[in-house]
């Protein structure tokens, strides 16, 4: 018998979730997976909301996405933000589930599949310092450090700064998100030469509006970036 074998007899695998017993680790059991809406098929090809409809080669966007002009290029999310992908998602950001953040980084590699170009640099959103030291991580940067390990991608936890507290977003319309965010990211002097010319795969937990996903963006264009894509692991979805 291995290590891996003597530790399972010592700790058996539990679902993420739900701690029921499962066959291996970092794993959901068959419950919490069926209470768990993770996206596929045809999907917006501007920010991986899904569509109706079968999936296709051809570009899709959502109506959304039609409406409101994207700084980036491309997107992808992996959840729909409701059930058991809210638990989750809720649980990584304020519930200090830090493991959570290596099985959903190799989730959001295979959603990101369709948007990935050689030589792409993993960006995460920053927190302002005064959250971070608070809650003493950043969970999109332990997930673009997991994404990138998937990828074999170069990853840059610090590539952006969040100069000022913007607060939460909870409660707030369209136009107060963007307003909100307004200038709020700035690439610093140390990091521009890594991000001028590169193509940036940009990481965030969750995508409501995409006002936080749009002014990161606009810095690191602002900065030289020749390309950004943007991906989430949960995605609020409209109803129907």
């Amino acid at each position: 018998m291995g290590l891996q074998g003597a530790l399972h007899l010592i700790y058996p695998p539990q679902c993420l979730s739900c701690a029921a017993p499962v066959q291996s680790d970092f794993g959901l059991c068959a419950d919490c997976w069926r209470e768990t809406p993770f996206i596929a098929g045809l999907v917006c090809d501007g920010c991986g909301t899904p569509l109706p409809g079968p999936d296709s080669e051809e570009r899709a966007l959502c109506d959304d996405c039609m409406t409101v002009k994207r700084p980036w290029d491309r997107g992808r999310a992996t959840l729909i933000y409701d059930g058991n992908a809210r638990n989750l998602v809720l649980a990584l950001k304020h519930g200090d589930r830090m493991d959570l953040a290596r099985p959903a980084s190799d989730w959001m590699a295979r959603s990101a599949q369709p948007i990935l170009r050689p030589g792409m640099l993993v960006v995460p959103v920053p927190l302002h310092w005064m959250r971070l030291f608070r809650r003493r991580y950043n969970q999109a940067a332990l997930l673009s450090r997991g994404i990138a390990r998937a990828t074999g991608l170069e990853h840059c936890p610090d590539a952006l700064t969040r100069r000022r507290p913007t607060g939460t977003q909870d409660g707030k319309g369209r136009e107060a998100r963007f307003a909100n965010l307004l200038d709020a990211f700035v690439v610093p002097k140390a990091r521009v030469m890594r991000v001028r010319d590169r193509d940036i795969l940009l990481v965030d937990d969750v995508m409501t509006s995409g006002a936080t996903f749009a002014a990161a963006t606009e810095a690191l264009i602002a900065s030289g970036a020749r390309s950004v894509s943007v991906l989430a692991l949960a995605r609020v979805a409209k109803d129907g």
